[in-house]
């Protein structure tokens, strides 16, 4: 496998189902799409494709969708997941009449776990680690929220500490310079595949350019490695794209969130 065309089959494959979303709390189906509730107040809609559906059908899909979770007054915040090589007519326009806003593209990056390894020197002065213990993973969680420019969400650390509670594999990394945590990240292990995820990576903007965020995935990496992992796939911004493409991973489409807050659709 070293070609783009069957990493993105390899991607569609093996983790367009319900190995993509290991933490939900319950899970719906609606025709092709699946319906994720979070933890937090998260809904969620995903699927591994769409079929022959045309416009109107995916419209109807869409309002369907987001019926279901406006019917939970639990959930706040709704997210369509899309890729950019699905056939989807109509999709964009479908989202946007229902009160979704569309992100920021990202890549969707594959490549070889080992790619990530090789020489990679941790900065001086830096230290990566694993967090495990609830005041450690609120912590990192804080700093993450910073790093994106986000307010802090107490609603992702009570996650995390949940599922490091249930035990499903995620592992919480982070990097400390003069023992201060500065840079942070997932590890999500995805059961019946070759594949591990890395997420939620972000470094202080004061600490970026170092070399910081690098050696926090090399740790990722070599851990999955140790788990008999072969590849890893990320969803990364403009900042990591460039660093794993520099680690021998290639980008083989795009994702683009579209996103609703249900107490301000109404």
């Amino acid at each position: 496998m070293n070609s783009v065309e069957q990493y993105l089959r390899a991607y569609d494959d093996q983790l367009r189902t319900d190995a993509e979303t290991p933490s939900a709390v319950s899970v719906t189906r609606l025709g092709p799409v699946r319906l994720v509730t979070f933890a937090g107040g998260r809904g969620f809609i995903t699927y591994r494709d769409l079929g022959d559906a045309d416009a109107g059908e995916i419209a109807e899909l869409v309002a369907n969708g987001l019926e279901h979770f406006r019917a939970d007054p639990a959930i706040t915040r709704v997210e369509w997941k899309t890729r950019g090589h699905d056939r989807a007519p109509g999709l964009h326009e479908a989202l946007i009449a229902n009160g979704f806003v569309a992100g920021e593209p990202e890549s969707i990056m594959i490549g070889p776990l080992e790619a990530l390894c090789e020489d990679v020197p941790v900065p001086a002065g830096v230290t990566v680690r694993r967090v495990t213990t609830e005041p450690e993973v609120r912590a990192m969680s804080a700093m993450v929220d910073e790093a994106f420019g986000d307010s802090v969400d107490t609603r992702i650390a009570d996650a995390l500490l949940a599922r490091l509670g249930r035990g499903d594999g995620m592992e919480l990394w982070v990097a400390e310079a003069d023992g201060v945590m500065v840079c942070g990240g997932r590890l999500e292990p995805v059961p019946g595949t070759d594949f591990v995820g890395i997420w939620g990576g972000a470094t202080l903007e004061a600490h970026r350019g170092r070399g910081i965020y690098r050696a926090l995935t090399a740790a990722r990496a070599r851990s999955a490695l140790d788990q008999g992992k072969r590849f890893v796939h990320s969803d990364s911004t403009e900042d990591s794209r460039p660093i794993l493409e520099r680690s021998g991973l290639v980008k083989v489409s795009t994702t683009t969130p579209y996103t609703v807050l249900l107490d301000a659709a109404g």
